[in-house]
């Protein structure tokens, strides 16, 4: 990597900005563009940046991935002729790319979505959103500033039935704004109410250094996360079990689970303010797991989500008047009934294709999707330093906590930096 990163990402910039998508109405009325489809490249061709080639609307034209198997795998899905990197940085400044679509690790997200935004290009982010707090911080000022269009690759608050509710979270939401369960409202995220909280992303405490493979650029692989000697079961389909590029189950399934909840509470612009933990000891290097992280919102809503899942007839959500149960039952009379006098929740934009092209917000965007990722975080922040914690959800810093305040905004391996 011999150009320096700020002289590459100006030239990035450059290239795109003459390329910029134009809406139809700007064009002028009745204009057909040569084609419907926007163009994508995927950085990150592991599983997930694999499993989202096809996309209505959208063609593949680039791939990039450090390690040259999954690029292959990945060019061999696609059409001869779409171009290939091993530094994203060439595959951002393409001006024939509209989305750049993020699926990497998380360490590399915030990174790599927010020199996307700089170049000019709209992105779609794999989950969880960043790896910190002061990484999704960033990210937004750098998707506002260079009016990008971001959609952060979790579809439940719009899109498909909700693991155990049985149920889209639509008729979720209309329940809570009904106000038949009453308020304030607990929400337990258990086996018991649906959701798998995947403990088998551990990491391992006695690896020992093993030969880098020959296909893996395993420096560029780490990229902003601090050096470690190479193990097999740091990268790929194990990294989730480390600090340094994710956060175990936490941070595998829950911007997933939890961000639906954030969206049908209303809690899309705050975070919680307290936040209990009880979690065995963290080691420094691999993440364990944890048996209940409670949050707390100012007005008394709870988020609880439970590890060991002990209680089975715990409800989903629970309020003063009511209880929500998993497969959406209520032992609320005649629920359903009453339900349909209440007016619908208020469409959402989920059409990533026609945001694009006509500059709408997406639903899942940079500023509700950090909201939802510090949620995230803010467990995971708990667990390492194995104590109950106090947010200031404006400021969006830790109370009188210097140790937990270290962890918002962690220090980038150089010469990484946003």
């Amino acid at each position: 990597m011999k150009t320096s990163r700020r002289k590459f990402l100006s030239q990035a910039v450059f290239a795109a900005s003459a390329f910029s998508i134009v809406p139809r109405h700007v064009l002028g009325k009745g204009f057909i563009p040569p084609s419907d489809q926007l163009t994508k490249g995927i950085i990150g061709t592991g599983g997930m940046g694999r499993g989202h080639i096809p996309y209505a609307g959208t063609r593949v034209v680039a791939m990039c991935d450090v390690d040259q198997k999954n690029l292959q795998m990945g060019l061999d899905m696609v059409e001869k002729g779409v171009k290939s990197f091993s530094d994203y940085r060439e595959l951002i400044q393409l001006p024939e790319v509209d989305i750049v679509h993020v699926a990497t690790p998380p360490h590399w997200h915030g990174l790599i979505a927010a020199d996307a935004a700089k170049a000019g290009k709209d992105i779609w982010c794999e989950k969880p959103m960043t790896r910190t707090i002061g990484e999704g911080q960033k990210l937004m000022e750098a998707v506002k500033q260079h009016g990008r269009i971001f959609r952060l690759n979790t579809w439940f608050r719009f899109d498909a039935n909700f693991y155990g509710m049985n149920t889209p979270v639509r008729p979720i939401k209309k329940l809570v704004d009904s106000g038949m369960l009453g308020w304030p409202l607990k929400v337990t995220v258990s086996k018991h109410t649906g959701f798998d909280w995947k403990f088998y992303w551990i990491g391992k405490t006695d690896l020992q250094a093993q030969p880098v493979p020959k296909e893996l650029d395993y420096d560029a692989w780490l990229g902003p996360a601090p050096y470690k000697p190479y193990h097999v079961h740091r990268t790929h389909g194990t990294f989730r079990g480390y600090w340094d590029y994710d956060g175990g189950a936490l941070g595998d399934m829950g911007q997933h689970y939890m961000d639906p909840i954030q969206y049908f509470l209303g809690k899309d612009n705050e975070s919680p303010v307290f936040i209990e933990v009880d979690a065995p000891l963290q080691d420094e290097d691999a993440v364990g797991v944890f048996r209940r992280i409670t949050y707390t919102y100012a007005d008394g809503c709870q988020i609880v989500l439970d590890g060991e899942g002990k209680d089975e007839s715990v409800a989903y959500i629970e309020g003063s008047k009511g209880k929500l149960y998993k497969n959406f039952k209520s032992d609320i009379p005649d629920m359903e009934r009453k339900l349909a006098e209440f007016p619908e929740p208020p469409m959402q934009q989920t059409d990533f294709v026609d945001a694009v092209k006509n500059r709408k917000t997406f639903a899942l965007n940079e500023q509700n999707g950090h909201r939802s990722c510090t949620l995230v975080n803010l467990g995971l922040i708990a667990m390492r330093v194995n104590r109950n914690l106090k947010f200031d959800s404006v400021k969006q810093e830790f109370v009188g906590d210097e140790e937990a305040n270290r962890y918002i905004n962690q220090p980038m391996r150089a010469p990484y930096s946003f």
